[in-house]
């Protein structure tokens, strides 16, 4: 198994991508973030899937109003 190497996508990258795919392609960003999500689970590529839910669940906050484009990013 290769090394694993540290990710260098920050948070504001993470909630650019978001905007980006909910821009682009509205509700439907939700469902291609599942399929991505699902894809990386059934190759065994685990941290590659988490790193598709937390794009999800920003996605899922940019398209409810939980979040704006321009809003302070919170780690918890």
């Amino acid at each position: 198994m290769p090394a694993q190497r540290p990710s260098r996508i920050t948070p504001l990258d993470i909630r650019a991508i978001a905007f980006t795919l909910v821009d682009r392609h509205g509700d439907m960003a939700l469902n291609y973030a599942d399929m991505a999500v699902n894809e990386l689970v059934e190759k065994g590529e685990d941290e590659s899937a988490n790193a598709w839910r937390v794009l999800r669940w920003e996605i899922e906050d940019a398209l409810s109003g939980a979040i704006e484009r321009e809003s302070p990013i919170q780690m918890q």
